[in-house]
């Protein structure tokens, strides 16, 4: 699990006399969850609550998604009343990043609400990914993914905030930038609280391992003269470093000594990631900018006009601030996914903006940070982890209809707002959302199944990633179901045809599954770029008219490369989970889940 225990950010602090750091994180979580709980449908007092929460989507098609999901939270009162909820699109064109969507946000922020948003507190959510490594979570947004919490079940949104519950009430007028995929717990004292009203940015920041930095921000804190670190702290900062190697974190002075911390003041699972005796780095979570940084921002934006390349929020901001930010790391492209011309000089005017700006840091030693973005770390935490699981009282079934499921030391299965025949099975290791089980199905083990209508015999095999979407194509409607393997890269890319053998499918060479399929190696087997063709723009997944029929046809094409066996699909209408999104239709797929959560609220009722 060494991929997952990197997306995980642990931290260990001195406790309360009386509770051991991770009863008092757990008891935390709860209450924050509790609170938030009592919050939703009602009518928010002003002050008590956001002003404004903001999420931002890549293009209009996940912004009409959004936008449907978020109506029909409301509806069901799902949510805090009394809020302004919105939905924020990138411009159309060249990929802006995370910076460039929360300059636009600003924008549209300064468009609809002119001088008022200057005493507004905002909660700005950034979830305008495809999430290719989570493809669950594509169709209707990483910020929509469901949790085995709550009844109605709580999405991300939901976690968010509840986890952020207090913040509103002692922050200064300004943003909080946060990402749609991971969550920060932390425990401080009964009578602390986390106040966001310096000047300037103020970032949470969470001890962690040096492995760890290394794919996340590191802060080079100031000296700090306490003998023992306590689970809330305000530091200042005196640079940022964005995913630097070990040696510079060395280099830099952004590594704390052991010493501090005891044995006991670590929370549950986190000495096998943070041991006492190791260095540790503290490493970011969200930040917080002020309103006048906000301004100072847009400014620069609505000078600047147009962007055309990719703006990093942590990496291309944070780097710019405290005394200690050099220009040197625009020039650093190691960590960029696409390189654009402009792209130094943006960076280079975004440091001359920024430099001097504080960054203030508020650090957690008692807490946690979990990244939920990808295949294996979706399954493990919700099926493996017992800590995630113990701190947000994650259930093995949510909202579903199904027998219990035997608990066991390792692992569990794990279902989420679904309808299973008591005969069938799902192996521990697996989850199940949004999906209909009938009684001749089996699943195997570390395997997702999404949207899904399964009424015939079915086996699926160990490790199969299965999830079902509704399509409108040409006024009708039409479903397809990708179907591969857990582990597959849907990301890697090659650049040309006879290249594409370097690419697998189920842990099979996609040439050989080509074969199987019966489908001819040309150009128009892939969809958009013709230059980065990978399993995502790959034209294998068929049309059928009927979901169940959708989900038996791409199980057999599945089960045919398991099993080296022919399938044609020559006779079938064919698209790539790429145009699978395009003509994505999100009435019809938020219909069917609503329809299984009725009838789960009607047997639920009847029992």
């Amino acid at each position: 699990m060494r991929a997952v225990q990197r997306g995980l950010r642990e931290g260990g602090a001195m406790a309360a006399a009386r509770d051991p750091p991770e009863v008092s994180l757990r008891e935390a979580t709860q209450r924050k969850l509790r609170r938030f709980s009592e919050l939703r449908g009602k009518l928010v007092a002003p002050g008590e609550f956001w002003d404004i929460v903001a999420i931002t989507a890549a293009d209009e098609k996940q912004e009409l998604a959004y936008n449907h999901q978020l109506s029909e939270k409301l509806k069901r009162k799902e949510l805090p009343l009394g809020v302004q909820y919105h939905v924020f699109v990138d411009p159309a064109g060249a990929k802006i990043g995370n910076g460039g969507s929360t300059l636009c946000a600003l924008q549209r922020l300064e468009k609809l609400y002119g001088d008022k948003w200057n005493s507004f507190i905002i909660l700005l959510i950034h979830s305008g990914g495809y999430s290719q490594r989570l493809p669950n979570a594509s169709a209707l947004g990483k910020i929509f993914t469901a949790l085995p919490l709550g009844n109605p079940i709580y999405q991300m949104l939901e976690l968010k905030l509840a986890m952020y519950i207090d913040f509103p009430l002692h922050m200064n007028p300004g943003i909080l930038v946060t990402c749609a995929d991971d969550i920060e717990l932390y425990s401080i004292g009964e009578f602390e609280f986390i106040r966001f009203d310096k000047p300037g940015f103020t970032a949470l920041a969470h001890p962690s391992t040096l492995t760890i930095g290394t794919t996340h921000g590191v802060f080079v804190l100031d000296p700090f003269d306490d003998l023992k670190h306590r689970d809330l702290e305000y530091r200042s900062c005196h640079r940022f470093l964005h995913k630097p190697s070990i040696e510079k974190m060395y280099q830099f002075n952004a590594v704390c000594r052991p010493g501090i911390f005891c044995q006991q003041d670590f929370a549950a699972g986190d000495i096998a990631d943070l041991k006492v005796d190791s260095d540790y780095v503290y490493t970011d979570s969200l930040f917080y900018m002020d309103h006048k940084s906000a301004k100072m921002l847009l400014a620069f934006y609505e000078k600047i006009g147009t962007l055309s390349c990719e703006i990093d929020a942590y990496g291309d901001f944070l780097q710019a601030l405290g005394p200690g930010a050099t220009v040197e790391y625009t020039r650093n492209t190691s960590n960029v996914v696409k390189e654009g011309s402009e792209l130094v000089e943006m960076r280079q005017r975004i440091f001359h903006l920024l430099k001097g700006t504080s960054l203030n840091v508020v650090v957690l030693n008692n807490s946690k940070f979990y990244h939920i973005g990808t295949t294996e770390e979706y399954l493990f935490y919700f099926t493996s982890d017992n800590s995630l699981k113990s701190e947000l009282g994650l259930q093995s079934i949510t909202f579903s209809i199904f027998p219990d499921i035997p608990e066991c030391s390792c692992k569990t299965s794990c279902i989420i707002q679904s309808i299973l025949d008591s005969r069938c099975s799902v192996a521990p290791g697996s989850v199940v959302e949004y999906s209909r089980l009938g009684p001749d199905v089996s699943v195997g083990e570390n395997c997702i199944i999404s949207g899904s209508y399964i009424l015939t015999k079915a086996a699926l095999p160990a490790h199969s990633f299965v999830c079902s979407l509704s399509l409108k194509m040409n006024r009708c409607l039409k479903y397809s179901t990708m179907a591969f393997g857990v582990e597959d890269n849907l990301k890697k890319s090659v650049k040309t045809l006879s290249d594409i053998k370097l690419l697998q499918f189920f842990g099979v060479c996609f040439l050989s599954c080509l074969d199987v399929w019966n489908l001819k190696v040309t150009e128009e087997l892939f969809s958009g770029n013709k230059t980065c063709l990978s399993l995502w723009t790959a034209r294998i997944f068929p049309v059928c008219s009927s979901l169940s029929d959708s989900v038996t046809t791409s199980l057999k094409m599945l089960n045919a490369v398991k099993n080296k066996s022919a399938f044609s699909l020559n006779s079938y209408k064919l698209l790539s989970i790429e145009e699978m999104l395009i003509y994505k239709d999100v009435e019809d797929m938020i219909t069917y889940r609503e329809q299984i959560f009725l009838e789960i609220s009607l047997k639920s009722n009847l029992i």
